[in-house]
């Protein structure tokens, strides 16, 4: 009979840990997804696909069960019957944790130097960035109009319905923005981050359509500064005030990883090329989202000839790197979404 003080369960953790190789790779593959997710129009849910991970990572969100998280929760906590190492690996492999955790990191590093360029390019050339998006938007709805074939009526109607919704709401996002509610930060982190893993469809796209998409990586600026500001001076005003806004997105996203993607995997499983087809109308509506917000009180930019022909220039040059990107790609399989 074993011995209650003897190592067998502080031997299972270690053994799911996966090669160096292979979290290179991991986080690599996330740096790109997070870079792809960082502009509107390109979407990480695709490099997951292309770089075969994609059902992986489904796998493993799907994994991440409230009942599992609870089972986790209490294998750490001596309130339920003392720590279980041999538990928090189960849990841990179940979830494939290392793979999460490692593609988040490349995701989330990505992210934050995107977002440091974006910010410069919103304060300093603000045309050109949204030159750059509506090519880059435009592109994407051509490539995946053409990858979803819509043909029966009820698809007809669903791209339709896409296409409209993201016009209207692109129409209103100053409004969104100007409320400045913690709500809309909540929903938008839900839905952008559902978007994130779905193949064709950009996370970053649905935040220029919700007009949160330069607020929040200004948000996230300010976050970083008042790691620094903490770090170098004690001073915690600066993080305080970014962190509330940059925590309830955060957890909007997850919430809506729980929740609003698994809506999406489900609507997908009953009725694929409907709900496909409206997902990626609401590129071909979101067209108007960067006009829009050149117009809105923050840039009131005038549209004279010159301003027209850079913001075409860069629209063009936003377009072919889309285009080239797909040209080496592989067309989008809605078989592998399910």
């Amino acid at each position: 009979m074993e011995s209650p003080n003897e190592p067998h369960e502080t031997m299972t953790f270690p053994e799911t840990l996966p090669s160096p190789q292979e979290s290179l790779r991991v986080f690599l593959i996330g740096l790109l997804m997070g870079t792809a997710d960082g502009v509107p129009g390109v979407s990480g849910g695709t490099i997951a696909l292309l770089t075969g991970i994609y059902g992986r990572l489904l796998a493993a969100i799907a994994a991440v069960t409230p009942s599992r998280l609870g089972n986790g929760v209490r294998a750490v906590s001596p309130l339920y019957g003392g720590i279980s190492p041999a538990q928090v690996a189960r849990v841990w492999n179940e979830v494939d944790g290392w793979f999460l955790v490692t593609l988040l990191g490349g995701i989330s590093t990505a992210i934050i130097l995107v977002g440091q360029t974006v910010e410069w390019a919103n304060r300093h050339t603000p045309v050109l960035l949204f030159g750059l998006f509506f090519g880059f938007i435009g592109a994407s709805a051509v490539i995946l109009l053409r990858a979803a074939a819509i043909r029966t009526l009820p698809e007809i109607l669903a791209a339709i319905t896409g296409t409209v919704t993201a016009f209207v709401i692109s129409g209103q996002s100053q409004a969104l923005l100007e409320t400045g509610s913690l709500p809309v930060l909540f929903v938008a982190g839900a839905i952008a981050i559902s978007a994130m893993i779905l193949p064709g469809l950009s996370g970053s796209l649905l935040l220029v359509i919700l007009g949160q998409y330069t607020y929040m990586y200004a948000k996230l600026g300010d976050f970083l500064d008042g790691i620094s500001t903490a770090v170098t001076t004690g001073s915690l005003e600066t993080l305080v005030n970014a962190g509330d806004e940059v925590a309830i997105f955060t957890l909007g996203g997850l919430v809506g990883l729980l929740t609003v993607a698994r809506i999406i995997r489900r609507a997908f499983d009953a009725y694929q090329q409907i709900t496909y087809a409206f997902l990626i109308s609401l590129v071909l509506g979101a067209l108007r989202a960067p006009i829009t917000t050149l117009n809105s009180a923050e840039y009131s930019v005038t549209w004279s000839v010159s301003t027209i022909q850079t913001f075409a220039m860069t629209a063009l040059i936003g377009a072919l790197i889309v285009f080239i990107l797909d040209w080496y790609a592989v067309d989008i399989d809605l078989e592998a979404i399910r």
